[in-house]
């Protein structure tokens, strides 16, 4: 079972609290390149530095700003490897999926399928409010602008999640010995991390709605299939779509995609629809390929203590081969 494979005697909380520390730094250590660069920016042309999100944003060419921006990233993601490897005596892949190795189809289903989404509401949209949309598109823009996007945005969105629906999911388990617990607690502080976002001076707290519902449907998705494939995959499409189709001014990334949005923008329904009817109708239609069953158990049950000796069993065996 996925949350299991991290509940181990030796595996106390007080090594999340680390690892979690250790991931941040190097992520901290990752934005240098970016200063770095507005630095000497700055410098050349005689500017003032930028001194808000907004004017970060938007200081350096889009392509570069946003290569920089994501390779933070990069150095989150070689953190939680070695975290895992030499805090936890983890193997990786046990922070990935409780499968007996990473079910890559399960990622690119659930990728193809809200990226499908993605791009036919995104035609809907600009058909029925063709005023709400400015066409953007410039090839020799957007063609550096896809490579970087398709290398570096998965990375981006799979560190958020071997954080919250793996690593954590796991280091809160250990300290409640339950499921629910986990659920919860990830996806609130994985709303909680999007709270300097602009999108929320931009639109209000309600906001935060959709930022906490996103982080219950990924944990949801991750609890019931045994592993973060799924979640993997939608938020690799999620950020890819927000990064090659549609920008806008008030949006985190700022960036030569197809399309900007320019209208004015309003905490409602449209924040509330897709926690409430688009993500239930993906968890359903995921339930139904996968059959997934016994909701309850895996969503709010307790740890096994059976399953657990059975681990500590299994890591003893291996240690001897």
């Amino acid at each position: 079972m996925f949350i299991e494979q991290g509940i181990k005697p030796e595996n106390r909380f007080w090594k999340y609290l680390v690892g979690s520390v250790i991931i941040i730094s190097a992520s901290v250590i990752g934005q240098l390149p970016l200063l770095i660069a507005i630095g000497m920016k700055a410098m050349s042309t005689g500017e003032a530095m930028p001194t808000t999100n907004d004017e970060v944003m938007g200081y350096l060419e889009l392509n570069l700003n946003l290569f920089l921006i994501l390779l933070s990233f990069l150095f989150a993601l070689i953190a939680i490897v070695l975290v895992v490897k030499h805090i936890h005596k983890q193997k990786f892949k046990e922070i990935v999926t409780g499968r007996s190795k990473v079910d890559y189809r399960r990622v690119m289903l659930s990728f193809g399928i809200w990226m499908l989404f993605s791009i036919i509401t995104t035609i809907i949209g600009y058909y029925i409010e063709p005023e709400s949309f400015v066409l953007q598109f410039d090839l020799w823009k957007f063609i550096p602008l896809f490579f970087i996007a398709i290398v570096m945005v998965p990375i981006q969105t799979s560190v958020e999640e071997l954080v919250f629906r793996g690593y954590l999911m796991q280091g809160f388990g250990n300290l409640a010995k339950n499921k629910w617990f986990p659920l919860v607690m990830t996806s609130v502080i994985f709303g909680g991390m999007h709270i300097a976002n602009p999108e929320v001076g931009k639109m209000g707290y309600l906001i935060m709605v959709y930022y906490i519902g996103t982080g219950f449907f990924l944990g949801i998705m991750t609890l019931m299939d045994e592993g973060a494939e799924l979640a993997l995959g939608f938020h690799a499409a999620n950020n890819l779509g927000g990064v090659l189709l549609v920008t806008a001014d008030w949006t985190a990334f700022k960036t030569y995609s197809v399309f900007v949005d320019v209208s004015e923008p309003t905490a409602g329904t449209d924040i509330l629809f897709p926690v409430l009817v688009i993500f239930p109708i993906v968890l359903f239609i995921f339930s139904r390929i996968y059959k997934w069953t016994n909701w309850k158990e895996k969503l709010t049950g307790k740890v096994h203590l059976q399953t657990l000796n059975e681990i500590s069993i299994n890591q003893k065996e291996q240690g001897h081969e």
